[in-house]
């Protein structure tokens, strides 16, 4: 995957930030703004191990080094804003297992979407997540309607977003 020509993929970028330290690196870049200088010895990495690191994440397309200083490309700072999305999905997880498993306990009964909207109030205070999951489930819902019906869902959907 070497050289600048090149597109990672998925996998390649998924690959090179799952090692807890090289993450640990992505991080700290992302919020370091390149000011800080990054402990090795704190991480438990040799030069060599730090340098592979560091260089897996450029070869991925996720940072740079701009006059010595590392930083976040484009597509680094988009994969870091996702990266923190999945870990506060993460934090509310029995949450929305519960949640989940309320709304298939009843088949074909379903919550309505009333319900369903006290529900996600009461157990999700995270703005993101509660649009996420309201969004899902009036989309959910609104495939049960002809294509007038969905189209009018849509504009609903997109009322109660903004």
């Amino acid at each position: 995957m070497k050289g600048s020509s090149v597109v990672p993929s998925i996998t390649d970028v998924l690959k090179k930030i799952s090692d807890d330290k090289a993450l640990t690196i992505f991080n700290s870049i992302a919020v370091s703004d390149g000011h800080r200088d990054i402990h090795l010895r704190e991480m438990n990495l040799s030069t060599k191990q730090y340098y592979h690191r560091l260089s897996g994440l450029m070869d991925a397309g996720l940072i740079r080094r701009d006059n010595g200083k590392y930083s976040l490309t484009l597509i680094g700072k988009i994969v870091y804003d996702a990266h923190l999305k999945i870990g506060k999905a993460l934090s509310y997880y029995w949450k929305l297992k519960a949640i989940e498993s309320i709304e298939m306990s009843s088949p074909g009964a379903g919550l309505s979407k009333e319900e369903l909207t006290q529900l996600i109030n009461a157990l999700i205070d995270n703005h993101f997540i509660k649009d996420f999951l309201i969004k899902d489930f009036l989309i959910k819902e609104s495939l049960l309607y002809t294509l007038e019906d969905y189209q009018q869902r849509l504009n609903k959907i997109h009322l109660l977003i903004s």
